[in-house]
């Protein structure tokens, strides 16, 4: 059986805590900055969790990272 392969965007997407949670970044952080205050773009630093519904995709894409 081969070795199964990382999805590699996906590699760069998601981190994996320890305990299994995994972290993706915020969306919205990209351009049109100037029209959006500070504590918004100051909050959209912040890593978010990835849902439940979408980790059954994620772990398929990262079968090395659980």
């Amino acid at each position: 059986m081969p070795k199964m392969k990382t999805h590699k965007s996906s590699a760069k997407r998601f981190r994996v805590k320890k305990s299994g949670t995994v972290l993706r970044s915020k969306a919205y952080k990209s351009h049109i900055l100037t029209k959006k205050t500070a504590k918004r773009k100051r909050n959209l630093r912040k890593a978010a969790t990835v849902d439940s519904t979408d980790m059954k995709r994620v772990r398929r894409a990262l079968p090395y990272a659980f």
